[in-house]
């Protein structure tokens, strides 16, 4: 269902089993009382293998289960996945597909990313990205950015209410579609992957916005997803930047206010809005930013 600004998804602050309220003190010894964002382990099979244990807050697991196989090239995007089951009680989530899967070889090669939450890729996550072709013709207009860089600033999100968290979105213009959040940004983008497969929502058109930095996992992951457009409000690292420019990737990063930086796949930018009669963004959430508080 659509809410007032056209989300598909959108966070839900407010969901009692996202949060707790802990008490403690503050700087002045008094006492306070605050919400702290939960994280859980959620265990993922596929078919009767099981892949890895993920950190989560444990909102649409289905889909993270299957977003997390996809970007991780054990689920192809031809599978035929015949069921996705979630066990509640037991942090359980079984995803099954037709074809027979084996991937000893993919489990015994791990490499610990530099996502929050420990992120973590098996086996050769590369193998498919060279292969990949974005779409040339896509175009971003700045005027979108400064649309939606407001509109995700403003919407009511579990970060605003708790902290500790990362938000990705996916875009279509200046339109904001689907907004999940995580402890882990590798989780948010998961979980959007999945929802999009389940949901048969295709890639062509749309553009990704993370909270987080723009790190090689990242940018292999939009690149996975075939997403020609990649945003954050955060920086970049020098192998982000390296493979974004390797996949024709537009990269944007540092996107808050009126200010934004593209270090890749500049030829998508038509830059239709002038900045100085845009609205900057306000001192204090520059500050966050550059805190690394996003």
């Amino acid at each position: 269902m659509l809410d007032q600004n056209g989300l598909l998804i959108i966070p839900d602050p407010y969901d009692p089993c996202l949060t707790e309220r802990v008490s403690g003190t503050d700087q002045n010894g008094r006492p306070v009382e605050m919400s702290v964002t939960v994280e859980r382990p959620l265990a993922l099979f596929l078919n009767s293998r099981e892949i890895v244990t993920l950190m989560t807050i444990g909102d649409y697991p289905e889909c993270l289960a299957v977003g997390y196989l996809l970007n991780q090239n054990m689920l192809r995007p031809d599978d035929v996945v015949t069921g996705v089951d979630y066990d509640e009680e037991a942090d359980v989530v079984v995803v099954r597909t037709k074809r027979e899967t084996d991937f000893e070889e993919k489990l015994s090669k791990q490499t610990r990313t530099s996502g929050c939450a420990l992120g973590t890729v098996f086996g050769d996550i590369m193998e498919t990205f060279d292969d990949k072709v974005l779409d040339v013709d896509a175009k971003v207009h700045t005027s979108w950015l400064y649309t939606l860089t407001r509109l995700i600033n403003t919407t009511p999100s579990l970060y605003l209410e708790a902290g500790a968290i990362h938000g990705c979105v996916l875009c279509e213009g200046d339109r904001t579609l689907i907004y999940m959040e995580d402890v882990g940004r590798h989780n948010a983008v998961d979980k959007i992957a999945g929802y999009m497969y389940l949901n048969e929502i295709p890639a062509a058109g749309k553009m990704f916005y993370t909270t987080g930095r723009l790190t090689s996992e990242m940018v292999i992951k939009t690149v996975q997803m075939n997403i020609p457009v990649l945003i954050s409000r955060s920086g970049f690292t020098a192998w982000g930047v390296e493979l974004a420019r390797q996949a024709n990737l537009t990269l944007i990063g540092r996107a808050r206010g009126r200010r934004f930086v593209a270090l890749a796949g500049q030829d998508r930018i038509n830059y239709d809005a002038d900045p100085d009669i845009v609205e900057d963004e306000p001192t204090k959430h520059r500050r966050k930013a550059a805190s690394g508080r996003v």
